[in-house]
């Protein structure tokens, strides 16, 4: 196998950044004038996300008055196939990307470059294996099976997207792999024993260069080069930029919003992909059972501007990876996930050519039937005029996809 050192540069504040961001409108600073916490500065977010302590009351409440019904998971068959990934690091002009399950996808960028994404392996996405959600889907391989890999993204510290035994056992099988985090986040992976971290903030960039290392062994007698050897490049570089989503953050009830939430786009090879992690698009009120929260009455709800402005300023993108799932009751949730209504819009504002259904499939997280985001992505993509198969997707866990 071919071995990669790298460098990471972060780069000075780009010049068409919006202004909110320069003026860091989503920081709350305490009164020495240092960042404590984060927010959602847009009225889409209706407010300031309720902490942990005020968001369980309102489930526990919802559940016992019959607002929240669990959906039974028993004969739920969601297809799960054996990934199929490139060999090694071959010069093909496709992006490839493969769905491991939730948010996480690992994505091979024409030239070589191995991101991966959210990355949770465990059976719960909890703090503890004892109790929490647990996965109705397994995954599709073990982690120890995945390529090497050279860059791994995080877009927030919730347990489904941040998996400490996960990213642990990733950087001891890839010593040399890159962790792209939003701010407050690197002080966790170092105490984690994780060195090769960046934080960013929203809209700001790094250039990531790998470079192929001598391989002691080539030529020697029992050391053939392999085909991962002779077909890597010598050197591949990739820009990687942290950029917003509406969430919240947290893994315990001490550390509310301490950390930023972000989406990513990755470009490299020519290629680009747009990752939204966990997000929000609008905050929906509570309405009657049936009352569309798109119709023509619920027009004047704000919307999120910031995808238009990640569309504009960095798009467009070959591929979107979009949530799609974790969205009922949309009274409670909407804020900080997106129905497949609102992924749609997101789609079109963000400018991806083609996009993949992420944040669904594999744990119960909220109350919609478990296999209801694919059907309800179909009827979205046709109420605003998009072929409903082969531009925004759904695929089997552990398939892969070329763009």
């Amino acid at each position: 196998m071919a071995a990669y050192s790298s460098v990471v540069s972060k780069l000075e504040a780009a010049a068409d950044i919006p202004e909110e961001a320069r003026l860091a409108s989503h920081h709350v600073k305490g009164r020495d004038g240092k960042t404590v916490k984060f927010r959602n500065p847009h009225p889409s977010a209706g407010g300031p996300p309720p902490s942990p302590l005020a968001m369980g009351p309102k489930i526990f409440w919802t559940v016992i008055t019959g607002g929240m019904p669990w959906p039974n998971v028993s004969n739920v068959k969601m297809p799960v196939v054996k990934p199929n990934f490139l060999a090694g690091r071959t010069e093909s002009t496709a992006l490839r990307a493969t769905w491991l399950g939730h948010a996480c996808y690992f994505v091979e960028f024409p030239g070589g470059l191995r991101v991966l994404f959210d990355p949770v392996f465990e059976d719960r996405c909890a703090p503890t294996q004892w109790f929490g959600p647990k996965r109705y889907t397994p995954p599709p391989c073990p982690l120890s099976e995945l390529p090497p890999v050279d860059a791994v993204v995080i877009s927030h510290s919730h347990y489904d997207h941040l998996s400490h035994s996960s990213v642990q056992e990733l950087a001891k099988r890839n010593p040399k792999a890159q962790f792209f985090v939003g701010l407050g986040l690197e002080k966790w992976f170092r105490s984690s024993g994780i060195a090769n971290v960046t934080e960013l903030d929203w809209w700001q960039d790094a250039d990531l260069v790998l470079r192929k290392e001598a391989d002691a062994t080539a030529g020697k007698p029992g050391h053939a080069a392999t085909d991962d050897n002779a077909g890597a490049p010598d050197t591949i570089s990739a820009r990687i930029t942290c950029l917003p989503c509406q969430h919240s953050s947290g893994r315990t009830g001490a550390d509310h919003d301490t950390t930023l939430w972000a989406s990513w786009a990755v470009k490299s090879g020519g290629k680009s992909v747009w990752f939204g992690g966990d997000t929000g698009y609008r905050r929906v009120p509570k309405l009657p059972v049936g009352v569309d929260d798109y119709g023509p009455e619920y027009d004047s709800l704000p919307r999120c501007p910031q995808f238009r402005q990640i569309g504009e300023l960095r798009g467009p993108f070959d591929l979107g990876l979009i949530p799609i799932g974790a969205y009922h009751p949309r009274w409670l949730f909407s804020y900080m996930h997106a129905n497949p209504y609102d992924a749609v819009e997101i789609f079109k504002e963000t400018r991806c050519k083609r996009a993949m259904g992420i944040h669904w499939g594999t744990w119960v997280l909220t109350s919609e039937d478990v296999e209801e985001p694919p059907r309800l992505l179909k009827e979205a993509l046709r109420t605003s005029g998009i072929p409903e198969t082969g531009v925004f997707d759904v695929c089997a866990v552990g398939e892969t996809r070329a763009f």
